[in-house]
């Protein structure tokens, strides 16, 4: 069993990326910026962006953090989305989700210029992807096929199961793993809540991508010996053996199913910082124009 590192390829990238940076810089280019909107003080999206702030400045770009208060109205938070739109030292934008609910969090995606959505999340990037055009892929995703490639996963003519089908995980990598490529070239079966007969499904996978976020789902009798498993679930659970009082568990209970698993990302420290790794990368690629 192999065991994709997540921390460790995303230290990885940050340090080539790094060394792009500083040879942007020395000939004569600016510095990549990226800027995220926080709405709220909800624990878990300040972890996020404060994350993301101290990754720039570790690979040397220029961030603005904006901050706006939980009851802020949608126009006002709309009108802060085109003012970093109009900004043409800006070149990634990110709005943390989850949103107030009285905010259309698809509105709010929908007025980031496609050319700063870093992220990935604009339906005309979403719609360039579903081609194989250049965009910017959905970072969790994209982060997903880094660990493939670095690790030599061997996915063309594969049988890969994805559990859940949400827009920011599941339907893109179900997208992404079929296409004409490497990593790729999958026959992808996308599972769900509805989905009947699930076990006898994702007994057949040589690849499973489990983003479901409900903690241990997938169990060893779900699985075949070899599978390569991708864990994107985080779940925190009370636990008396941690100083916390608390521990974060995935979609997959590790223990049991790693040891039929040929490959498997471990929780925490698999897939989550390849997102934010790649989320830099878009930067980089947005501040080059390599896109749009």
């Amino acid at each position: 069993m192999i065991l994709l590192d997540g921390k460790k390829t995303a230290n990885d990238i940050k340090e080539e990326i790094a060394v792009e940076v500083a040879s942007l810089i020395s000939a004569g280019g600016k510095k990549p910026h990226l800027a995220a909107i926080l709405v709220g003080s909800d624990g878990a999206s300040e972890t996020y962006v404060n994350a993301k702030v101290k990754a720039c400045n570790k690979v040397g770009f220029q961030s603005t953090l904006v901050r706006l208060t939980n009851d802020v109205t949608e126009e006002e938070l709309l009108a802060e989305v085109e003012k970093i739109n109009n900004n043409s030292d800006i070149d990634g934008l990110i709005v943390q989700l989850p949103l107030p609910k009285h905010i259309d969090e698809m509105k709010v995606t929908e007025t980031i210029l496609p050319s700063k959505d870093v992220d990935g999340f604009h339906p005309a990037n979403i719609g360039r992807m579903a081609l194989n055009l250049p965009t910017f892929l959905p970072a969790t995703p994209a982060g997903i096929l880094e660990l493939l490639n670095r690790y030599k996963v061997e996915t063309s003519g594969k049988h890969c199961v994805v559990i859940g089908r949400s827009h920011i995980v599941g339907s893109p990598m179900s997208i992404l793993m079929a296409r004409n490529s490497n990593p790729g070239n999958c026959t992808v079966t996308l599972t769900h809540s509805r989905t009947k007969n699930l076990k006898e499904i994702t007994k057949t996978a040589d690849i499973l991508i489990v983003a479901l976020g409900k903690a241990e789902f997938v169990t060893a009798d779900m699985v075949k010996k070899e599978v390569c498993i991708i864990d994107v679930g985080i779940t925190r659970v009370k636990s008396d053996k941690t100083k916390s009082g608390w521990k974060l568990l995935g979609d997959v209970d590790f223990e049991k199913v790693q040891e039929k698993s040929s490959f498997i990302t471990p929780v925490p420290g698999g897939v989550g910082p390849m997102t934010i790794a790649m989320l830099l990368k878009n930067t980089l690629v947005s501040a080059k124009k390599y896109v749009y």
